[in-house]
């Protein structure tokens, strides 16, 4: 043997320091490869919907339900089945709910109990004891362990477990033991979330969103765009605090910034109430409006233009500070004729909606008045210290990143940029080239960096790097050759709107341009690339499968305003031991319906791939290192045998 090896087998014989406390170990991984796979949860563009994301994750997509199916087949009738669903969904809620009624809770209280202990004893099979163990409730783990594990030494298992849920009912334990059980339940359908980009802006909840996902079991995030914006925020980059306000405002969720993360936004309302006065900011309406009050509204308006104008500023000083994002062309307010009402965009000359901008130096038009630098500072020391929203972003270091590859999957937010060729597209990052995956790469090097760094130079670069992978043509997370927000403002030919779709969306309908990207992430092909950012009409017939399958876009619209444009209300995906099954989502009603009605959100299987042989843990990732994990103890073992290596004391 090597001696760099032995040296190694020395240091694994410290964790197992005999031959049979490593044959042991063997034994137990071996069996934990013949397991079945657990249920891998995909999720993106949840965009602030705080609700139908929280309901899709206690439900599992459907494998909740799948589940009690299972259990249960035609010996429960359907609203049976519908009820026990939403227990398991929202447990503390309905028991409230069935007390309201005046039923006979004693009974209701005994039969739910059984019925959840036959669920939850199926959903633990698939995982090791030590596994389940861990994930019980210390309160109850004693007992719940007791309930699901099959006692075969014991003759008369009913009245053992007659006893138990007898003496859970006679010492007034039912309600919260039913709570741990459904919550336990939750837990083990899905043993690992995938969130494939954009947790913020549009919807209001993104904050909550993030403080559920900070103690979620297991879980990886691949950056959106909107999350990025909202990390260059959090580290300072004045372009970016300007557009997550802006972003905010326009969706009608400042209760994000202000009651969620606890940002004083009266700096911007007195601004905007002095500067447009008299100005009634048509061209700023808000969408999805909370305020029935004229007067709020109108101050929201006046804030939208304020804080839009700032952005327009900001992002042209950073974008003349860095020629090479090559974006020139997005340096729109020097193009102003302010007496003729016009901006000239390439060689098009548009009538402007709007040319009130008493803060815009004709002369400097991109410089920031000493009111607008005082409260951008302002700004600037809120977001940073921000204790939550550091916390959040934190999560996004922790558990995110760029692309994520996962059991033979390829997971990412927006695209892998391409030329129309076929062939991977260079983007300048840092002064030096990149393409495919070295792009990625690249990226997120300087995310990290950038949230890691107390150097006040690399903060100020990596935050203007952060704020081009929210709009820049070559960010692997736009995906589009320019984001034209100041034509949809200002201009009402709509053509000036377009935004081109990186050439990746129109070739990976082909068969050469996927397995180019699989090869490009070291994969074989027979998986799949997941993602999202781009909504799926399928209102109008669009397939979110590309490429025979091969390709799955789960972007069908989680966010409100997307509903009448996709038809639906979101995909999501599972990826089970019995394969891939793609679900389409209708808009999610309440909470309150699925409690007291048992109305699930009505979910369709768009798309199911089944395996041919059912996938085990060996089959994945980890099982692979599980293989490799045994391979070294069975080196150890020999070396003791060899004498190479001496048995410690047992």
């Amino acid at each position: 043997m090597k001696t760099e090896f032995v040296r190694y087998l020395e240091r694994l014989s410290e964790l197992y320091p005999t031959i049979d406390k490593a044959s042991t170990e063997i034994i137990n991984l071996q069996s934990i490869l013949n397991l079945p796979k657990g249920t891998e949860h995909f999720l993106s563009d949840i965009h602030g919907e705080y609700e139908s994301f929280s309901h899709v994750l206690r439900n599992g997509s459907g494998a909740v339900r799948k589940k009690i199916d299972d259990v249960f087949g035609h010996t429960l009738g359907t609203n049976d089945k519908s009820e026990l669903a939403s227990l398991i969904y929202y447990p503390k809620e309905k028991i409230d709910y069935i007390k309201s009624l005046d039923k006979d809770t004693e009974n209701w209280y005994k039969i739910t109990l059984y019925r959840l202990i036959e669920i939850c004893k199926v959903v633990s099979s698939k995982y090791t004891r030590s596994k389940v163990r861990k994930a019980l409730p210390p309160a109850y783990a004693y007992v719940i362990e007791e309930l699901i594990t099959e006692k075969p030494e014991v003759l008369n298992r009913g009245a053992y477990y007659d006893g138990i849920v007898n003496t859970i009912l006679e010492i007034g334990a039912a309600e919260k033991f039913i709570i741990a059980i459904a919550e336990l339940i939750q837990r083990l359908v899905v043993d690992h979330l995938h969130i494939i980009g954009d947790i913020y802006d549009r919807g209001s909840g993104a904050h909550k969103i993030m403080d559920k996902l900070c103690s979620y079991h297991s879980l990886d995030i691949q950056w959106g765009n909107h999350d990025i914006l909202w990390m260059g925020a959090a580290v300072g980059n004045p372009a970016c605090i300007a557009t997550v306000i802006r972003n905010s405002i326009r969706y009608g969720n400042l209760d994000v910034i202000e009651d969620g993360y606890g940002i004083n936004m009266i700096p911007l309302a007195t601004f905007a109430m002095s500067v447009y006065a008299d100005d009634d900011c048509s061209c700023f309406e808000i969408k999805n409006k909370k305020h029935s009050y004229e007067t709020e509204i109108e101050l929201e308006m006046k804030m939208h233009k304020a804080i839009t104008v700032i952005q327009f500023k900001l992002e042209g000083q950073l974008i003349q500070n860095h020629p090479e994002f090559d974006m020139n062309e997005r340096c729109l307010l020097d193009k102003i004729d302010f007496e003729n009402g016009t901006v000239t965009i390439g060689e098009n000359v548009y009538k402007m909606k709007d040319v009130n901008f008493p803060t815009i130096d004709k002369e400097n038009p991109y410089k920031l008045t000493e009111r607008e630098e005082d409260m951008m500072n302002k700004l600037y020391s809120a977001f940073v210290k921000c204790e939550k929203l550091q916390k959040h972003m934190q999560l996004m270091l922790k558990k995110g990143g760029m692309y994520k590859v996962y059991n033979g999957n390829l997971l990412f937010h927006g695209c892998v940029p391409m030329n129309s060729d076929g062939s991977f597209r260079a983007v300048n990052v840092n002064g030096k080239e990149y393409s495919g995956k070295d792009l990625y790469d690249a990226y997120e090097a300087c995310v990290r960096k950038v949230l890691v760094s107390n150097n006040k130079k690399e903060k100020n670069v990596g935050g203007d790097i952060l704020w081009y992978l929210w709009s820049g043509s070559g960010s692997p997370l736009f995906g589009r050759d320019r984001m034209t927000t100041f034509e949809r403002y200002f201009i009402e030919d709509k053509t000036s709107h377009h935004e081109e779709k990186n050439a990746y969306y129109d070739l990976i309908e082909t068969e050469d341009a996927t397995n180019r990207i699989f090869e490009e992430f070291g994969l074989d092909g027979t998986g799949h690339i997941i993602n999202g950012h781009v909504p799926v009409h399928q209102s109008e017939g669009e397939n979110p499968l590309k490429c025979d399958g091969k390709v799955i876009m789960i972007d069908g619209g989680f966010s409100k305003p997307y509903h009448k444009v996709t038809g639906i209300a979101g995909y999501t995906l599972t990826y089970n031991s019995y394969g891939l099954t793609l679900t389409a989502h209708e808009p999610f009603e309440s909470a309150e319906q699925v409690i007291q009605n048992g109305k699930d959100i009505v979910s369709n299987q768009v798309a199911v791939q089944h395996a041919f042989n059912r996938i085990l843990v060996g089959d994945t990732d980890n099982g692979k290192k599980l293989k490799e994990n045994i391979a070294d103890l069975k080196e150890l073992i020999e070396a003791y045998r060899q004498g190479i290596i001496s048995e410690r004391e047992k």
